[in-house]
């Protein structure tokens, strides 16, 4: 090859020149598939990546993160709300700094989202070893802290040599631009391969389309599934993510319609289809409504579209019964697709749903349901009790069994100066707020109350991570939806405890005048888990938010946000909350509000839904064992797949 045919850059500078002439190609439409770079530079990237960055980005735009595990959730949540056509890539330094990647990488492999992940490395030559940030490993000299990221990548690589830089992201881009295997790609840099220079081939860097072919159902598959909705009386249509990401809220409404199947939703396939659509009976599971899952108890067919059926959508394999209900997967993963002795359709949901649309065999078909509306109505009658729950009326109870006596409940609202329920300040957000706006929510009890009582107005508006239920997600996916779509308000509604874990990415939104809202529900504990303990037999144990002399916290994060230079709002009534929420529309920098709400006033399970956890089987305290006895009650109705 002749020196015309090549150019001579370092393995940095080809890595940001190659990411600049990647393109994707879904349904005829190119664009680039990269946006940019989240990087925190220090000790193994800023001198090699850094430089590259800086000297010529390209079209790439890069931003500066304030904690790694947050700037990868903000790449994360940018990726899903572009339905994974469009990525983020990050970089951090050698050591701790690329080892906080780790669980973010653990968010984007379950929920199969795709993220470049660009660690520094240690030297692959070895002769400066031990480096810092180095650790050694006795049994290798080639484990670095990377080799953790192993079990969380689609795809794992380390650059030793500048040449292998190729193959490596060749591989990678497979990966990500797949959705069947799309995930977190990680290729490691050492810092000395990541500085040598090598005379690459010019066609390495000519614009590369990558085209995203809609996978088909074959003839066998539609024909059985044909055959098995024309036997059913109750078919039921779970919306998983797979549906959210083929774009398929158009088929699945015209589908629904036409055959007058319910549709129900798992965390990630909510929005596909708005709540006002007639037959959308809301989410299903453990954290589902009364109606979806009314449905599910009757239904003798489930067509799963796109959902990898977590023990949360299942209520722990006990709301599917085998030996009455059928089960239809459309999947483009294989392995999701058997999930439940099913029939499997390994295709896109969307095209799969319009092929049976247009089946001739099912013409005429409509299912047995007669009581849709009123399923329909009856929850809707639930979400406005919910919608006006008072600690004030006489005879007021909290949603949670197992709840807290009257006077520690007191103690509480005397502490946190607050008589106002989580419910009904969920719904007022949610009433209150543009249509449009983009909600987002990961961990805790916000997500089983927004599950059941948040009712999109418009379609992918619901943002919800709860693969992984990441603690520390909401804030930073608040940013990347911001970068997503800069043109809606984007609203965290995250718990106290899961803004203490990570928020530091609030400082990036107003480094960079991208505005985001943070509602802060304030109720001082990990009262989700308290919950679970309490429910389950337990005394609270190290999940309230007290000091060492038993007093509850009263933490001001309003001034938190306002120190880092957010306009902030303290909230104790439904009328301060709407008040807040219209100021912060007028405003153009990021927003926090404080909103101080009573423990145990979120919603509970509605239906047969069961959870499935470790109950002790031996315990000196008898709620323990009693609970116990009923998880085996459970367990003698749960069905073994």
């Amino acid at each position: 090859m002749t020196k015309s045919e090549t150019v001579r850059l370092t393995t940095a500078q080809a890595l940001v020149k190659f990411l600049n002439k990647q393109y994707i190609d879904i349904d005829g439409q190119v664009t680039p598939f990269v946006e940019g770079v989240f990087g925190i530079f220090g000790h193994g990237n800023v001198l090699g990546l850094g430089e590259a960055l800086y000297n010529d980005a390209g079209h790439l735009k890069v931003y500066q993160g304030h904690n790694e595990q947050g700037m990868a959730n903000t790449a994360i949540a940018f990726a899903r709300e572009k339905l994974r056509r469009k990525i983020f890539a990050v970089t951090a330094s050698a050591g701790p700094g690329s080892a906080n990647f780790v669980t973010a990488a653990g968010n984007a492999y379950v929920n199969n989202i795709p993220i470049l992940i660009l660690p520094a490395d240690t030297f692959a030559s070895r002769q400066p070893d031990p480096v810092l940030q180095q650790i050694e490993v006795e049994s290798s000299a080639a484990t670095t802290t990377n080799d953790a990221l192993k079990p969380v990548s689609k795809y794992w690589d380390r650059i030793q040599r500048p040449e292998q830089l190729m193959t490596a992201l060749l591989k990678g881009f497979e990966v990500l631009t797949n959705p069947e295997t799309t995930g977190p790609v990680t290729i490691c840099l050492p810092q000395d391969t990541e500085a040598e220079a090598y005379d690459y081939p010019k066609s390495f860097f000519e614009k590369r389309i990558h085209v995203v072919k809609r996978q088909q159902p074959s003839e066998y598959e539609l024909k059985s599934a044909v055959k098995l909705i024309k036997q059913s009386q109750k078919p039921v249509l779970l919306v998983g993510g797979g549906a959210k990401f083929s774009d398929a809220g158009h088929a699945l409404k015209e589908f629904s319609e036409k055959f007058k199947i319910p549709l129900v939703e798992t965390a990630t396939g909510k929005s596909t289809v708005t709540y006002d659509f007639v037959n959308n009976l809301g989410g299903a599971g453990v954290l589902g409504t009364s109606a979806a899952n009314k449905v599910l108890a009757e239904s003798d067919l489930l067509i799963g579209a796109g959902s990898r059926y977590t023990d949360f959508t299942t209520s722990s394999k006990t709301g599917i019964d085998p030996s009455r209900t059928k089960v239809i997967n459309i999947n483009l993963s294989r392995m999701q697709a058997l999930k439940f002795e099913a029939l499997p359709i390994i295709a896109d949901v969307r095209d799969t749903l319009q092929a049976l649309i247009k089946e001739p065999e099912l013409d005429n078909y409509q299912s047995k349901f007669d009581n849709l509306e009123k399923y329909k109505s009856e929850w809707n009658q639930e979400r406005e009790r919910l919608a006006h729950t008072n600690y004030d009326d006489p005879d007021f109870q909290p949603e949670i069994a197992g709840h807290y006596s009257k006077e520690k409940l007191a103690n509480y609202a005397n502490t946190l100066g607050t008589h106002l329920t989580q419910t009904s300040a969920v719904i007022a957000i949610n009433e209150h707020i543009d249509p449009n706006s983009i909600m987002v929510s990961a961990a805790g009890t916000l997500p089983g109350d927004v599950h059941r009582i948040w009712n999109p107005k418009a379609k992918n508006t619901y943002h919800m991570e709860y693969g992984y239920s990441m603690m520390g997600y909401e804030v930073a996916a608040s940013l990347g939806i911001k970068l997503a779509k800069p043109d809606v308000e984007s609203f965290a509604l995250v718990g106290d405890g899961s803004f203490l874990m990570l928020h530091s990415e609030l400082v990036t939104a107003l480094q960079y005048h991208k505005k985001i809202n943070v509602i802060v529900f304030d109720n001082s504990g990990f009262h989700s888990i308290n919950n679970l303990q309490i429910t389950h037999g337990d005394e609270s144990f190290l999940t309230e938010f007290t000091t060492s002399d038993n007093k509850v916290l009263n933490i001001d994060y309003a001034k938190v946000a306002a120190g880092y230079g957010a306009k902030s709002y303290h909230v104790h009534t439904i009328e301060e909350l709407l008040a807040a929420l219209d100021d912060a529309k007028k405003q153009s920098s990021s927003t926090l509000i404080d909103v101080k709400v009573l423990p145990k006033t979120m919603t509970h399970d509605y239906g047969n839904a069961w959870w499935r956890v470790g109950d002790p089987e031996v315990s000196v305290n008898k709620k323990v064992n009693q609970s116990f006895a009923d998880t085996q009650k459970h367990l003698d109705h749960a069905f073994k797949y």
